[in-house]
């Protein structure tokens, strides 16, 4: 077979991304996270306007919904970073997260009498019928480890990573303390298996993983999947060869992967307002993203001091520029800054994409300006 280039690459990975649903009720906004994949979520607002550019005219009453009856849900998971899942899916990325997360605890904990496990045992087992604060979780984890090592490494628990070991668990589920869950309020967290107890959990939730990200985001090289999920290229590569899939050379001399009955590429014309970290992005390694973006332009989107990314600009299926919403009052002006090189888009075409925008985060846009970098 001939080799894939960048343009069927990235029609490939539109049909899963951009998937053709008719509902927009919360059952369609749980039907959208299960086709598409986990929707990184470091960010509140980025599942509601990722749903809004996929199923234009959903509410932001409608996505909230889909989070208080557990629909989705959201947690730190993979790579440590806060994602948005169904509650299936969180099962797999709950296990991934332990694999990858534990030789991190293991270092930084220097565990002398107990293990991880029974650090997170514990942490879930308290964490079971409340809602905790970060606070709570870092007392009980200082308290416990004092209890059980005879002494904890205070300095380390109360600055960097070890402020994050507590409530940083894969087996805990977030939710606001209080206000909207598009808002970047406190969060508190409870154990996923008390809140969840019905979700399915496989018997190879690695391996399911790697299933997911193919589906989700492929074709996938073997570097795609180690940089999304965390594990290993050598486990990686085991975990692809025990799954029925098609290999294909790709324009950067590595080999991908795909399920067998995938659906067909498709064009998507027009103009599309993502969140931030969205996954026509990170979803795939960082040093392979030239299906949707040129590397001279994803390094705009980046500011490297502190790992923030713009919101992109998709037009006619890549990437070709940024969004912002500026203003203090409620209504908000959308500005759009189009990359060089790339096709402008006109504001009668914005017009669809910023109402999606407006309904899906529940903010009223007052106008709408666009310039060129």
């Amino acid at each position: 077979m001939t080799a894939y280039d960048w343009d069927e690459l990235r029609g490939l990975s539109l049909a899963r991304q951009f998937p053709e649903l008719t509902g927009r009720d919360a059952v369609a906004v749980a039907d959208t996270v299960r086709r598409i994949g986990p929707i990184q979520s470091q960010t509140a607002r980025s599942p509601y306007a990722g749903l809004g550019a996929r199923l234009p005219g959903v509410s932001h009453d409608v996505v909230t919904e889909a989070y208080e009856s557990w629909a989705i849900v959201r947690g730190s998971t993979i790579r440590g970073t806060v994602h948005t899942v169904t509650a299936d899916q969180h099962s797999l990325l709950d296990a991934t997260t332990r694999a990858t997360q534990r030789p991190i605890w293991v270092r930084y904990l220097k565990l002398e009498h107990t293990e991880v496990e029974d650090v997170w045992r514990a942490t879930e087992n308290f964490a079971a019928d409340t809602w905790r604060t970060p606070a709570d979780l870092q007392e009980h984890l200082q308290t416990w480890l004092h209890e059980h090592e005879g002494s904890s490494p205070d300095e380390l628990i109360d600055r960097g990573l070890g402020r994050y070991l507590g409530f940083g668990h894969g087996g805990l589920i977030r939710r606001p303390l209080k206000g909207s869950w598009s808002g970047q309020s406190a969060p508190v967290y409870r154990t996923a298996s008390a809140v969840l107890p019905d979700r399915a959990v496989p018997g190879d939730p690695l391996l399911e993983t790697v299933r997911l990200h193919v589906a989700s985001y492929g074709p996938s090289s073997r570097h795609d999947v180690a940089w999304w999920s965390g594990l290993g290229l050598r486990q990686v590569d085991e975990l692809l060869e025990r799954l029925d899939l098609t290999w294909r050379d790709g324009p950067d001399g590595r080999r991908y992967a795909d399920l067998p009955d995938a659906a067909p590429a498709r064009e998507l014309p027009g103009v599309r307002l993502l969140p931030e970290f969205d996954a026509v992005l990170c979803g795939y390694d960082s040093r392979a993203r030239d299906r949707f973006v040129s590397p001279t332009d994803n390094e705009l989107l980046w500011h490297r001091n502190n790992g923030y990314m713009l919101a992109p600009l998709l037009v006619d299926g890549r990437i070709g520029g940024y969004w912002r919403l500026e203003g203090r009052e409620r209504a908000k002006e959308l500005a759009i800054s189009s990359f060089a090189g790339s096709r402008r888009p006109r504001k009668s075409e914005l017009e669809e994409p910023a109402a999606a925008l407006s309904t899906a985060l529940g903010v009223p846009l007052s106008r709408i300006d666009v310039s060129r970098l």
